[in-house]
């Protein structure tokens, strides 16, 4: 009887995945179940392959790959920019980072006329204060939106030269051919800012000597604060602004002693890479990847298979890592429904990006393919009930 009543439940209210099956179009992307892909497109320096997969009741994983000029202006730069947000107690702050970072990286290229560090470095704070601003408008209406946040990676292509800028611990891996073996070694650009960390915990210590609580071993776990894993983040202000941390945020995200400096940071680790004719392609992930891959797993099956459809080769393989660990059929884990499926895996997003070398080389002021494409996920018609 109460097997009956659990499928009655599950029939009213949660959409069946067949819904989802092979919605879009070649150029937006195909959905299939819980899973968004876009097999193959062109961007400035080579071709990429993209892929989603959603574990969360609302996906909080957001993705953009943008391609052509980096400014507002005709003359450019032109070149290649990856987006990979993974938000964390919502998707607000990930849709917003969507929605405002590469613009602000743009009016900032447009201001100096040129790619760097320092434009990177203040599209970030752009996006943070514009973030926190919402925050402060929405908060009498809306107060837990101080405790959304979300992990900012980004990859810009321009010029011979690659950015990589990261907050959380998102991952961008770089496979570079050997040309003395033949074989394609995994090196990892981003620095990862996540307490699991031994370095970051040594870091958190260093910037707040008077708090012997900064870090915690939570359920075997370290946590800032206890609260959250990662150390820098765009949005949760109520970790770095005290008048956020209070009613009527709920409990669990209230510290009982005040604090007078802001405890996350969102000040991005930033590194600059010249691109290498043995340079092959990138791979840039949420952590939902690297949860159930190691880096140089990753790159192989990058490089022993076709390029078309990289990145939901990709996905498909952490699936059946995260349906191994709990002892389950690959194909009985697709079954699961957003919501349900968080308890066996992350959202995950991956863009995969190859560099052919004679367009990474060519003059940032020359023309190539225009692009713009997001990420997808299951788009629900309004006021439709989400699972619980």
């Amino acid at each position: 009887m109460l097997s009956r009543l659990v499928n009655f439940l599950k029939a009213c209210w949660w959409p069946s995945l067949d819904r989802y099956a092979h919605k879009g179009s070649d150029a937006s992307g195909w959905q299939d179940g819980l899973l968004w892909y876009k097999d193959n497109g062109q961007h400035f320096n080579g071709e990429f392959s993209m892929a989603v997969v959603q574990a969360n009741n609302l996906l909080e994983d957001q993705s953009q790959i943008e391609s052509g000029s980096l400014s507002t202006l005709e003359s450019g730069p032109y070149g290649t920019f990856v987006g990979i947000y993974d938000g964390h107690g919502g998707p607000e702050t990930s849709r917003y980072i969507n929605d405002h970072l590469f613009q602000h990286l743009k009016r900032f290229t447009t201001e100096q006329q040129s790619m760097s560090v320092d434009v990177i470095k203040k599209a970030y704070q752009a996006t943070e204060d514009g973030f926190f601003s919402l925050v402060t408008k929405q908060w009498p209406m809306n107060p837990q939106i101080a405790a959304v946040g979300s992990c900012c990676l980004v990859g810009v292509v321009c010029n011979g030269t690659l950015y990589i800028a990261n907050v959380g611990d998102s991952r961008a891996v770089l496979g570079r051919l050997v040309k003395a073996t033949g074989e394609v070694l995994a090196i990892q650009l981003s620095s990862e800012h996540n307490v699991a960390i031994e370095s970051v915990r040594q870091e958190m210590h260093s910037l707040h000597p008077d708090d012997s609580h900064i870090v915690v071993l939570k359920h075997n776990v370290w946590r800032v604060k206890g609260l959250i894993q990662i150390s820098r983040s765009i949005g949760d202000v109520y970790l770095k602004k005290a008048e956020f941390n209070r009613e009527p945020l709920y409990q669990k995200f209230r510290l009982r002693q005040p604090f007078r400096m802001p405890i996350l940071s969102s000040e991005p680790s930033v590194s600059m890479h010249e691109l290498q004719p043995h340079d092959q392609f990138l791979i840039f992930a949420s952590d939902g990847l690297w949860e159930q891959l190691s880096n140089q797993v990753a790159v192989d099956i990058v490089q022993n298979h076709p390029r078309n459809g990289s990145a939901r080769r990709l996905v498909k393989v952490a699936l059946q890592e995260a349906a191994k660990k709990r002892e389950m059929r690959y194909s009985d884990l697709k079954k699961i429904d957003r919501g349900v499926r968080r308890h066996f895996h992350d959202d995950i997003t991956v863009i995969v990006v190859f560099l052919d070398s004679n367009l990474v080389s060519r003059a940032s002021s020359a023309k190539g393919p225009s692009l713009s494409l997001r990420g997808g996920g299951i788009k629900l018609p309004a006021k439709t009930k989400a699972p619980c």
